[in-house]
C-alpha cells in the first residue's frame, strides 16, 4: 500500500511539473507575439530594433529574475546543489520558469510604448531595474502575501485582493511603468505638426496580426496554467478567457470602425482585463468585461493620441495593459460576486484598493527608474538617429538588407 501511495505521489508531482512547464513554454511563446505586434506597428526603419529589444529584454529579465527578482518576491534562491533543486521533479525550477516569463512581459510591454526613439543600452538597464525591483515588490505583495498587505485587506474587507493571472500584477504594472517611460521620453519627432497628429501608419499589417494571434493563443496558457497544478485546472478559466477575448474583438470592431490595428488589439484588451477574475466570473460577466475593455482601449488610444501631444504611446500599451488591466482588477470585484453570477470570495473594496495600489507602485517605481537612468545615461536617441531609424543607428542593418544587391 505504501509503495502504491509513493507511486501516486510521484505521478502527481510529475504531472504538476509537466503542467506548469507547458504553461511556461506557452507564455514564453507569447514573447514572439509581443515582437511581431511591435514589428508590424512601427515604421520599417525600426523593425529590427523591435525584434532585438524583445529578445534582449527577455535574456536580461531571466538573469535578473533568477538571481534577484524571484528571491525578492518569494524568498527562494537557487544556490543549493542540483540534487536539492531537482527534488519533486524540479517543480520549483519550472515554477520559476513560468513566473519568469510573466516578469519578462514587463519590459516587452514597455517596449511597445517607447518604440522608435529610445537608445538601446539605457533601456536595457531600466528593464533590468523594473524586473529586479519594481515588479517583484508588487508581485510578492500580492502573490506571496509579503508585508501583511493581503492580511490587512482580508481582516478589513473580508477578502484578499484577487488577481488570478495578473491583470494588475503583470499587465497594469507593466502598462503604468510604460506610462512613466513614455512621459520621460516625450513624443517622436514629426509626430505632431501645427498642433495636429500626423499618423504613422503600421508598416506591416500581416505581421501585426500574427503577433496578435500568437499572443491570443498563448494567453490560454497564461490564464489556465496560472493554477500551477493539475488539480487546479478549470474549464471556467478557459471559457471566461474566450468570452472576454470575443468581447474585446466585437467592441473594437464596432467602435474602431473596422480598423485592423484596433481589431487585432481588441482581443488582447479583453484578455488583459479577464486575467484577474477568470477563475471566479460567470462567462457572461467575462463577456461584459471584454466588451468594456475593447471599448476602453479604442476610445483612450484615439483620445490620448490626438489631445496630448507629448504622450506618444506607439502601440497603445498604456490603455491596453495599464487601463484595461486596472479595469480587470476592479471587474473581478464586480462579476466575481455571487450577486452577479460569480463564485464569490472576492470583495469590491479589496479589488479597488489592490488595483490602485498596483498603479501607484508602478507609477512611482517607473518614474524613479526612468528618470534615474535618464539622468545618468540619456535614453532618447539623437534627432539624426531617430530620423535615420533605430535599425541603422543602433544595429547597423535594416529589416531588408539591400546593400549586397
Amino acid at each position: 500500500m505504501e509503495s502504491i501511495q509513493n507511486h501516486v505521489t510521484a505521478l502527481v508531482s510529475s504531472a504538476d511539473t509537466l503542467f506548469i512547464l507547458l504553461g511556461a513554454i506557452m507564455v514564453f511563446a507569447m514573447h514572439a507575439g509581443f515582437a511581431f505586434l511591435e514589428v508590424g506597428t512601427v515604421r520599417h526603419k525600426n523593425q529590427v530594433n523591435a525584434l532585438v529589444k524583445i529578445m534582449s529584454d527577455f535574456g536580461v529579465s531571466a538573469l535578473v529574475y533568477f538571481f534577484f527578482g524571484y528571491w525578492f518576491a518569494y524568498g527562494v534562491t537557487f544556490f543549493d546543489s542540483a540534487e536539492v533543486l531537482a527534488r519533486d521533479n524540479g517543480y520549483e525550477l519550472v515554477k520559476f520558469f513560468f513566473l519568469m516569463t510573466f516578469a519578462a512581459a514587463i519590459p516587452a510591454i514597455i517596449s511597445g510604448g517607447v518604440a522608435e526613439r529610445a537608445k538601446f543600452n539605457p533601456m536595457l538597464i531600466a528593464a533590468a531595474l523594473c524586473v529586479g525591483l519594481v515588479y517583484p515588490f508588487f508581485e510578492g505583495l500580492i502573490w506571496n502575501g509579503n508585508y501583511g498587505f493581503q492580511t490587512w485587506l482580508e481582516n478589513s474587507f473580508g477578502a484578499r485582493f484577487h488577481d488570478f493571472a495578473g491583470s494588475i500584477v503583470v499587465h497594469a504594472v507593466g502598462g503604468w511603468i510604460a506610462f512613466a517611460a513614455i512621459v520621460v521620453l516625450g513624443s517622436r519627432n514629426g509626430r505632431y505638426r501645427g498642433g495636429k497628429v500626423v499618423a504613422f501608419a503600421p508598416s506591416n499589417i500581416p505581421l501585426l496580426a500574427l503577433g496578435a494571434w500568437i499572443l491570443s493563443i498563448g494567453w490560454f496558457g497564461f490564464n489556465v496554467m496560472s493554477a500551477q497544478a493539475i488539480e487546479g485546472i478549470s474549464g471556467l478559466v478557459a471559457i471566461n478567457s474566450l468570452m472576454a477575448m470575443v468581447g474585446g474583438i466585437l467592441s473594437a470592431l464596432v467602435i474602431g470602425k473596422k480598423d485592423p490595428g484596433f481589431i487585432h488589439n481588441g482581443p488582447l484588451a479583453g484578455l488583459v482585463a479577464v486575467c484577474a477574475g477568470s477563475d471566479v466570473m460567470h462567462p457572461m460577466g467575462a463577456l461584459v468585461t471584454g466588451l468594456v475593455a475593447g471599448g476602453l482601449f479604442v476610445w483612450l488610444f484615439i483620445t490620448v493620441q490626438n489631445k496630448f501631444s507629448q504622450f506618444d504611446d506607439v502601440l497603445g500599451v498604456w490603455p491596453l495593459h495599464g487601463v484595461c488591466g486596472l479595469w480587470g482588477g476592479i471587474a473581478a470585484g464586480i462579476f466575481g460576486l455571487e450577486a452577479f453570477g460569480g463564485l464569490g470570495g472576492v470583495s469590491f473594496i479589496s479589488q479597488l484598493i489592490g488595483s490602485l495600489t498596483g498603479v501607484t507602485v508602478a507609477l512611482i517605481g517607473g518614474f524613479i527608474v526612468y528618470k534615474g537612468v535618464n539622468y545618468f545615461a540619456p535614453i532618447r536617441l539623437s534627432e539624426e538617429d531617430e530620423f535615420n531609424g533605430a535599425d541603422v543607428a543602433i544595429h547597423k542593418i535594416g529589416a531588408t538588407n539591400l546593400t549586397n544587391k
